[in-house]
């Protein structure tokens, strides 16, 4: 006969737990979890070409900022067209148009402030008869002084664009020095004191000037 070994003791009987595997996910993931639907490609063409129509530029201001800008260059250029009827010389050139819209348009720049504004175009008057007497009034001329009006803006820590203008109309028209610069230099004071003026009628308006020199 075969012997039947004792069976154990019922306290000795224990149920075998297997351990849980971390990795092993038991819980599908709920519908919200679930990733969100691609956009249609109708919107996102339609999204793409609204974003290359408006480009990287800047804002367009309000209507109340457009209106005192271009009011206040409006004022100042017609101020400097009366000083030249009065003193019978023409005070208003181009470069000086540009430097008003400068000062209205972008007081914070670099190229709108007192320094660059004066002295850019004092420097630019400077090279410009220089130029012209060494070599007389020519297109050739006038080119060759506006880069070298640029190189000694960019040298002096003045950027003013259209200081290299201001030697163009030197070389090209032969005005006066003894006349010219100093209408021009009361020109350029004239549009910074308008500009700090403007800058502080308009509740909101950037201040101008960022520094004066």
């Amino acid at each position: 006969m075969v012997d039947h070994p004792a069976s154990a003791p019922p306290d000795l009987i224990r149920p075998v737990v297997l351990p849980r595997n971390p990795y092993m996910r038991t819980a599908l993931p709920s519908p919200s979890a679930a990733a969100p639907a691609a956009p249609a490609p109708e919107s996102a063409a339609r999204t793409a070409r609204s974003r290359i129509a408006a480009g990287r530029a800047p804002a367009r201001p309000t209507t109340a900022a457009a209106f005192h800008s271009t009011s206040a260059v409006t004022a100042v250029l017609l101020g400097l067209v009366g000083i030249g009827a009065l003193l019978h010389e023409p005070v208003l050139i181009p470069p000086l148009a540009a430097s008003a819209a400068l000062v209205h348009s972008a007081p914070t720049l670099p190229l709108a402030q007192p320094r660059s504004v004066v002295l850019g175009h004092l420097l630019a008057s400077a090279v410009g008869y220089g130029a012209l007497a060494a070599a007389g009034s020519s297109a050739w001329v006038a080119a060759v002084a506006a880069g070298v009006t640029l190189s000694l803006l960019m040298a002096a820590r003045t950027p003013h664009s259209p200081a290299c203008a201001t030697s163009v109309v030197i070389v090209l028209q032969s005005p006066a020095p003894a006349r010219f610069v100093p209408l021009l230099f009361g020109a350029t004071v004239l549009l910074v004191l308008t500009g700090y003026a403007a800058s502080r009628i308009r509740r909101g308006a950037p201040r101008y000037p960022a520094y004066w020199w």
